[in-house]
């Protein structure tokens, strides 16, 4: 069975400065591991690698058997990516994004009263017909992680995805985290929250001047 994640040997170097050291990482399903570490240390730097926004300088990353940077359309049907600070349309309401996605995935189908749930979930449900740059920042984490939520995915990536919500949402996205485990989606969260890392964690990582152990 292919694992969902595979890098091996990855490695990203900003000019001489090297901001992550070779690396190996494998991600199986229905797992959810927590990327830990200080500022700094190389935690987005992964996490962008790992997500086809930024190219690694050496190593090779495989989303459910598919090349991320060869196979990038294949690979990126099945992975999603929340940065800490999502960018958005600026021409689309946050229910037209929600639509958009779900029409560009291809689970239109029983689109309305998911989006719905979700919404009313996170509290954004009054906020629907609004535009992104009228939200908070923690309303726009909130958007970004419906955006994932709603359409399929096998490879989620999450980078401090409860840096700006409120006790509430923060309950509701572990329920929906270990919901995702239980289907067998595999999970990678930066965090420095330690309940997170208590509630969640199959697996921690640590990361720390671009060296990546498992703990």
């Amino acid at each position: 069975m292919t694992d969902p994640l595979r890098a091996s040997e990855l490695s990203r170097s900003y000019g001489g400065f090297q901001a992550l050291m070779p690396t190996d990482l494998t991600l199986r399903s229905g797992e959810i591991a927590i990327l830990s570490g200080p500022n700094g240390a190389g935690k987005t730097t992964l996490l962008l690698c790992l997500s086809g926004l930024l190219r690694p300088t050496i190593g090779v990353i495989t989303i459910d058997g598919h090349d991320l940077y060869v196979e990038e359309k294949e690979a990126k049907r099945q992975l999603a990516f929340v940065p800490d600070v999502p960018r958005f349309y600026t021409e689309l309401t946050a229910w037209e994004h929600l639509y958009f996605i779900a029409q560009a995935h291809q689970v239109g189908d029983g689109f309305s009263q998911k989006a719905e749930t979700l919404l009313r979930e996170f509290g954004l449900w009054d906020a629907r017909d609004l535009y992104p740059h009228n939200y908070s920042r923690g309303m726009r984490l909130k958007l970004g992680l419906l955006i994932a939520f709603i359409r399929p995915f096998k490879v989620l990536l999450l980078d401090e995805p409860t840096s700006a919500l409120d006790t509430e949402s923060v309950r509701f996205l572990v329920e929906r985290l270990k919901e995702l485990r239980q289907r067998g989606a595999s999970i990678l969260l930066s965090s420095h929250d330690t309940n997170i890392v208590k509630d969640l964690a199959d697996r921690t990582i640590r990361i720390q001047n671009g060296h990546v152990e498992d703990l």
